[in-house]
């Protein structure tokens, strides 16, 4: 059985706190199906949220089989299913794929004849087998909402809520998903919970909850609706409900509870021995909860199903192709005969015109091959930084709700953080090894050594992607997401000092944050003397040591890496 006892909640707009619930008390019985309605506001969604554990009750203590969530442990994640308004599959996967990622996430199974059978039960039990090849982004409404509800069935859970899953369906849909989760209440002796603003379909319920103003108006039979509330069809209690206040509702209900309460239990036990009769029933403390998988299992189901997804985003990978193959062409543009050589000047003191005439180009030709070494890093540099920015401003914050219901259903938000890394780890790699590789064989950059400058431009890239990975992490949308990473790009080449000096105190105020300049100060330290010479006359800025510079870079990367995960253990529903 759950049961409510005296549960508020209550939220802060200022200085004032607000009840969104008002002391509710309800008790639901196993194998049973009920349904919360009520106007636009009054509390629906919050209520299912509270229940779900998504938020916590300000008053109050809610109580599965006897047992306090709140002191005495919370449920399993695999013995509770929610179903929230949004879909919870990705647009680019099949339906069946979709049921296989719910499964490897959130299921534990010993043999593949087990993970299949039980992708094939859940595809027919929720009347999907016939879609299992059809991709979700061709889906109509009520089959997204079926597959919602697929996804969460994998675990068998013993309280299934759903949040709206028949909202803008239209009257034949929302009959077959409602009469479904009827079906489904009447299965292991589940309790399903499902909130609607609809006041359609209610002979299919056990019970119906009606709040208003966020407190108890009603919770008994739907047959008993129209009596209590004096009206002549349920359509008429909306209106109804809006001529008194909702503590005098509240109040009247608990006046006339009890004997609501007696009927209820009657039909209640009718109920459990009709399903038990069938073989259907099977009693909640017999029930076993699945095991989730350990953190490796989680780690690669995220990290190839991330990959499968990347792979047929149309969109997204010409993009990725195109930046690959376009922006070290935009670098080598400025120097496709190769940098050339630094000349070095006559020893003897030049006492002719030609003399001094011939002296004055070796030092133009030398200023000109110190700025177009230093151009042609910088350049490489800031592409890089915006390859980051590309590659990461979205990676959380796009799919932020899904990666929340996932985190309800039991996936570890370290491993979820950990997939990202090595699938961003992947697409670094290529970028920043493509990018020196192809510049330096056409180019020549003169480095003393290539394998610090790739090791810079490597860093430089994961840096500015981690950093924009923790900005994702944080962000509410990912619209805001990309804006805030767009602007930390384009600030990175005027704060570098690398085209024109900062004011000293101003650089050494900003240098310590901006990733560009370390990764163009320590590739400019690891020149050819020569050329670090030609640039040191060309540029004012200070070159820090090339180890300094790593270790600053490693220090970007951590910290974009620790503010992802700041990001990802934060609920962050709204």
């Amino acid at each position: 059985m759950l049961e409510l006892r005296d549960v508020n909640f209550t939220i802060q707009k200022g200085e004032e706190s607000v009840n969104l619930l008002d002391r509710i008390n309800l008790k639901v019985p196993a194998g049973h199906f009920m349904a919360i309605v009520g106007p636009s506001g009054c509390g629906k969604s919050t209520l299912l949220k509270l229940i779900a554990g998504i938020n916590v009750e300000s008053e109050g203590t809610i109580h599965w089989q006897g047992r306090n969530l709140s002191t005495e442990g919370d449920l399993e994640p695999a013995e509770i299913g929610y179903v929230p308004q949004f879909s919870i599959a990705y647009d680019h996967l099949t339906v069946e794929e979709s049921v296989e990622s719910a499964v490897r996430l959130r299921v534990k199974t010993r043999r593949r004849s087990e993970f299949h059978d039980l992708v094939d039960r859940v595809l027919m039990q929720t009347g999907l087998d016939a879609l299992r090849n059809r991709p979700v982004k061709v889906l109509s409404g009520g089959q997204k909402r079926r597959l919602s509800l697929a996804m969460e069935l994998v675990t068998d859970p013993v309280l299934l809520l759903a949040d709206e899953v028949t909202s803008g369906l239209d009257p034949k849909s929302e009959r077959e998903i409602v009469k479904l989760l009827y079906e489904l209440s009447r299965k292991h002796s589940r309790i399903v919970v499902n909130v609607t603003h609809s006041l359609a379909n209610l002979e299919l319920y056990d019970s119906v909850l009606v709040l208003h103003e966020g407190r108890v108006a009603y919770h008994g039979q739907p047959r008993a609706l129209d009596h209590y509330f004096s009206v002549d069809e349920a359509e008429e209690v909306y209106p109804r409900l809006a001529k008194r206040d909702a503590e005098d509702w509240r109040a009247s209900w608990e006046k006339h509870r009890g004997d609501y309460y007696e009927a209820l239990e009657s039909a209640a036990k009718a109920t459990a021995a009709e399903t038990g009769a069938a073989g259907d029933g099977i009693p909640l403390d017999q029930a076993a909860a699945a095991a989730t998988p350990g953190a490796v299992a989680q780690f690669f189901a995220l990290l190839f199903r991330r990959c499968r997804i990347f792979a047929r985003d149309g969109g997204q990978l010409f993009l990725q192709i195109a930046i690959l193959l376009g922006f070290p062409v935009l670098v080598i543009l400025f120097a496709l005969d190769g940098v050339g050589e630094v000349r070095r000047l006559s020893e003897a003191v030049p006492t002719t015109v030609e003399e001094f005439q011939l002296e004055k180009e070796i030092v133009e030709h030398n200023l000109n091959l110190g700025g177009l070494v230093s151009g042609l890093v910088m350049f490489q540099v800031i592409l890089l930084t915006l390859m980051g920015s590309n590659n990461s401003a979205r990676e959380i914050a796009g799919e932020r709700l899904i990666f929340e219901k996932e985190k309800l259903g039991g996936v570890r938000p370290a491993t979820y953080l950990a997939s990202k890394v090595a699938f961003l780890g992947g697409l670094v790699f290529v970028q920043s090894f493509w990018m020196a590789v192809f510049v330096q064989k056409i180019c020549h950059i003169p480095t003393q050594s290539f394998v610090p400058q790739l090791a810079l431009l490597f860093l430089v890239n994961a840096a500015m992607t981690s950093i924009c990975l923790g900005i994702s992490s944080m962000a509410k949308t990912a619209d805001q997401a990309s804006l805030l990473s767009v602007y930390l790009v384009g600030f990175q080449l005027p704060l570098s000092g690398a085209v024109l000096a900062l004011p000293k105190v101003a650089g050494w105020l900003t240098r310590p944050f901006i990733s560009a300049y370390w990764s163009w100060s320590g590739a400019m330290n690891s020149l050819e003397p020569g050329f670090r010479n030609a640039v040191d006359k060309v540029t004012e800025t200070w070159l820090a040591p090339v180890p300094l510079c790593f270790a600053v870079l490693i220090l970007h990367l951590a910290a974009g890496l620790f503010v992802a995960w700041i990001g990802v253990k934060k609920s962050r529903w709204e």
